[in-house]
């Protein structure tokens, strides 16, 4: 079985190597990395010179001339295939000079024995080969004791153990040129028989390191994405905060205006009783504002603070009515802080403000396909009204509303969020409405 190069078994090991090849160089034509163009020649040139076993004997000239050359062209891209896979440019930088230079020295060696083939004949090719030979093999042994003890890592010692496979079958199949060809045939082998067991046990150990290589850099790419991710959330979070601390002073100084005012008007029990509630607002403000987002039901709890705040300060005082969707659980939705109290503060000072007679503002809390709609109503003046009275207000902006609907984006990353804000005045009534609607998500 081991005697003909014809047999199932050579047969296999052939086709197993061009496949391997095929498999490699196609994997470099889609990406453009070396180490898989090097590892395809490498395999190329193996192929090749174990295919020359089953040459015609017409072509033995042939295999005169390429014999050893395909050989050193196979070393020159292993070489150049291990200072990839090893990266020895970085981890043995020393070496990897050498590594480069023995790449040059194979290659160059190809003219020189195709040129000693042509003068000199095929015995004195070997008799060359073997000291060249004899001379690689002690510096690759000690080329392997340098990556196992400088590069400490399972693909260098897998790398090794798969070179020395190879270097070891090989030099079993040379000693025919010191012991003779009858030696190994006696025992029923063929001297290159085990130049084609190292061969292919290289080549498995070789792909399967390949393989785990692929493996890393896919995980390394998930991990990058995944560090991405959370970097991306955290300049979110950052932005929100930044909004949300430009928009908390615009609610303070409102409110500091207005104990002020009642001050001024020497309201002393009106002023206590503001500054009471005032103070459990802040409580409940600087609670929520240590994180970027709280439950709606803290939200609500704290807009009624800060309605029962505004109520004080409106002459004449107006009716609040919340009215919640009770399949939702509150305590389960997350919002930015402060979120609707913008939208109610433009409700009060622009809307029912400038109006006489009853004054309403109603918020509405539901689902509406899968998500949260939160609706703001009021009967003040309508805000087209509010434009048209005042020339300033086409060009102003509601900061704080401003500053809520881009939070609200950002925490949901501008999807299925709308803010829409509507005149709904007619014949028989005036006023505004606002729609704030976001995902829901428990």
């Amino acid at each position: 079985m081991f005697l003909d190069f014809h047999s199932e078994i050579f047969s296999w090991i052939r086709g197993g190597l061009f496949i391997l090849f095929i498999y490699h160089f196609l994997i470099y034509v889609q990406n453009r990395s070396k180490l898989y163009l090097f590892y395809s020649l490498y395999i190329a040139a193996l192929t090749i010179y174990l295919t020359q076993d089953i040459f015609p004997e017409k072509w033995n000239t042939l295999h005169q001339y390429l014999n050893f050359p395909i050989q050193f062209l196979a070393y020159a891209a292993y070489v150049a295939f291990a200072r990839i896979l090893l990266d020895t440019r970085n981890f043995i930088v020393k070496w990897d000079g050498f590594f480069a230079l023995i790449i040059k020295i194979l290659i160059a060696l190809v003219p020189v024995f195709i040129g000693i083939q042509l003068f000199f004949g095929y015995k004195f090719q070997e008799n060359l080969f073997l000291v060249i030979a004899l001379s690689f093999t002690v510096f690759a042994l000690l080329a392997y004791y340098v990556v196992i003890t400088k590069i400490k890592d399972k693909f260098s010692l897998y790398f090794v153990i798969g070179s020395l496979i190879y270097l070891v079958f090989a030099h079993i199949s040379f000693a025919e040129m010191y012991l003779g060809k009858e030696t190994f045939l006696k025992h029923g082998f063929q001297p290159m028989s085990f130049v084609y067991f190292g061969a292919i046990l290289q080549s498995i150990i070789f792909s399967v390191i390949i393989g785990f290589i692929i493996k890393r850099i896919e995980q390394k790419s998930k991990n990058a994405e995944v560090k991405l991710a959370n970097k991306l959330k955290e300049i979110e979070e950052l932005k929100m905060t930044a909004l949300q601390s430009q928009m908390n002073p615009h609610f303070l100084f409102n409110s500091l205006n207005s104990i002020n005012n009642f001050v001024l008007k020497n309201e002393v029990e009106k002023a206590s009783d503001y500054i009471t509630k005032f103070s459990r607002l802040i409580r409940a403000i600087l609670n929520s504002s240590s994180s970027p987002t709280s439950t709606l039901s803290d939200e609500l709890g704290i807009l009624a603070l800060y309605v029962k705040l505004e109520q004080m300060r409106v002459t004449g005082g107006f009716d609040y009515v919340v009215n919640i969707d009770k399949k939702l659980h509150l305590e389960s939705i997350k919002v930015p802080p402060l979120f609707l109290q913008p939208f109610i503060e433009n409700a009060i000072w622009h809307g029912i403000m400038k109006k006489e007679g009853d004054k309403i503002i109603e918020l509405t809390v539901k689902e509406d396909d899968s998500n949260v709609l939160c609706i703001i109503t009021d009967n003040g003046v309508g805000i087209n009204s509010v434009k048209q009275s005042n020339k300033m207000d086409k060009k102003r902006k509601f900061y704080g509303a401003k500053a809520t609907e881009n939070r609200i984006k950002i925490l949901y990353k501008n999807e299925n969020v709308k803010i829409i804000t509507s005149d709904i005045s007619n014949g028989e009534k005036t006023g505004t409405e606002v729609k704030i609607s976001f995902p829901l998500v428990y």
